[in-house]
């Protein structure tokens, strides 16, 4: 291991990993040059921002999509409208998943659309199906006594 300023206090073993028992970095925290940059952005923001709209004005086209991009960012989801079938019982999950496939197949609904909507009704076809579960062990050890 090579000689550190901070000595053996790194908490790291000769591969460079860290040892038993520390597991390095805080979750969240943030690294001294970040901390750094933000202190000399402090206080700038809008000095900054108007720069960047008077490039964008005259005609810096990185600028002009950086101020694009925070007036209205690329959409990552949109609502989707299309029939599905009630889920009552952990059966009838196969009906929406039917409903699902032809919504995809008639372009309704894009595949990745389809396949993100087929998990959540998975989700919810297995919420019901430990329900009925549940209910049915307890009227068993209810039904014992």
């Amino acid at each position: 291991m090579t000689d550190r300023n901070n000595g053996k206090t790194t908490g790291r073993d000769a591969s460079g990993r860290f040892t038993e028992g520390n597991p390095g970095r805080p979750r969240g925290a943030r690294h001294k040059a970040t901390l750094a940059a933000q202190a000399l952005l402090d206080g700038e923001a809008e000095a900054l921002t108007r720069q960047a709209v008077k490039q964008a004005l005259e005609g810096d086209t990185t600028a002009l999509r950086l101020c694009l991009e925070r007036i209205a960012p690329p959409r990552k989801d949109a609502p989707v409208t299309f029939d599905l079938p009630r889920m009552e019982t952990a059966r009838d999950a196969a009906k929406a998943a039917g409903a699902i496939l032809e919504a995809v197949a008639e372009g309704d609904l894009t595949p990745t659309e389809g396949a993100h909507i087929m998990a959540l009704v998975e989700t919810y076809r297995r919420t019901l199906e430990t329900t009925e579960l549940e209910a049915r062990v307890a009227a068993l050890e209810g039904g014992g006594e």
